[in-house]
């Protein structure tokens, strides 16, 4: 999740753990333990790829997590020794902080390697949209009334657990609105006969109400849409055909291996001009991906592998107003072009 929702979700559960006993502290420090593993960000891993996939691994290890509680309690009691009696409460506090982010970030599509150092595929119950106010709402409305009601701790205390309260349904509804997604997902693609090798559903951006279903083939993947207000319970698919035949002189090239673990399968391969390009397909709208990497380039028809390098997306913006159209209406979807 971005990192607004983390250092609420964070300062909620300070809150909720210890802000009666310590006031604004347990607050401020849960917020800091929930931005934390998002730290990593910050450290420059030599190239694009790494970049890309190194984050939320180690900084997202519950192993590495762990081991990093007691240290930071050490730290908050020499700060606030008043606070020392607290210590037991203060190890939960940032405990809970720690793995509450780890948890909501598994529960986008990224992908979240909270069993690092194992080399597992990142973990990617993709419930929830990487931004979503309806879940960071309530928890920003509960913080908000802790701070400014901390002389009333019962009255910020109580806002702020309800917050928390709402959020977690919220999380509790995404995970039942994806279970039924994919049920019509699997009876649309067997009604239409489409063979397919793997299946995901993911939000669409800022909601749960609609969801965009990405199923891989032999030749490519198909795309579709389902809202939870649609009628038809039939999800129509767009076909695109793939080009990963070009991967196969660079298929043990490290971008390349890198990129189809961390995706998990869920990727493209295009030819741009002399360009070999591999896009992540599980963050974006057909055409546009967030996340796209050459790896290779044709030189006098041969492919050759390249220093990885990130590719410039252009963001249409009229496919947010495309969305927020389909949710209430299927017939949007013939509104939207497809390459």
């Amino acid at each position: 999740m971005d990192s607004i929702t983390q250092i609420a979700l964070g300062a909620a559960i300070g809150e909720a753990t210890l802000g009666h006993k310590v006031g604004r502290r347990a607050l401020i420090w849960g917020g800091l333990a929930g931005l934390l593993p998002d730290l990593d960000v910050l450290i420059p891993l030599g190239d694009a790829v790494s970049n890309f996939t190194y984050h939320r691994s180690a900084s997202h290890s519950i192993l590495v997590l762990t081991l990093l509680t007691p240290l930071l309690v050490a730290l908050i009691t020499k700060l606030h020794p008043q606070t020392a009696r607290f210590r037991f409460k203060w190890h939960l506090l940032i405990f809970l902080a720690f793995i509450t982010h780890i948890l909501l970030d598994s529960l986008t599509v990224y992908g979240t390697q909270i069993f690092w150092p194992l080399t597992t595929p990142p973990v990617m119950w993709s419930t929830i949209f990487i931004i979503d106010p309806a879940y960071t709402l309530p928890l920003l409305i509960g913080v908000l009334s802790a701070l400014i009601f901390f002389r009333k701790t019962s009255t910020g205390h109580i806002l702020n657990t309800v917050g928390l309260t709402l959020s977690s349904f919220y999380l509790i509804w995404t995970i039942g609105v994806k279970i039924h997604v994919e049920d019509v997902s699997r009876h649309s693609l067997a009604s239409q006969n489409i063979k397919y090798e793997n299946l995901l559903t993911v939000p669409a951006p800022f909601n749960t109400m609609l969801w965009r279903v990405l199923v891989m083939d032999d030749s490519g993947y198909y795309e579709g849409f389902y809202s939870i207000f649609d009628k038809a319970g039939t999800i129509r698919f767009n076909h695109v055909l793939d080009q990963k035949h070009l991967l196969a002189d660079v298929s043990e090239h490290w971008p390349v291996k890198r990129l189809q673990w961390f995706t998990q399968g869920f990727y493209s391969v295009q030819r741009l001009a002399d360009d070999i390009v591999i896009s992540d397909l599980r963050m974006g709208l057909e055409p546009v991906y967030f996340f796209q990497f050459k790896v290779a380039e044709i030189e006098n028809e041969i492919i050759k592998p390249v220093q990885n390098s990130p590719v410039e997306v252009v963001v249409n913006l009229d496919q947010l107003g495309w969305v927020w159209n389909r949710i209430w209406t299927d017939s949007a979807a013939t509104g939207y072009t497809h390459r």
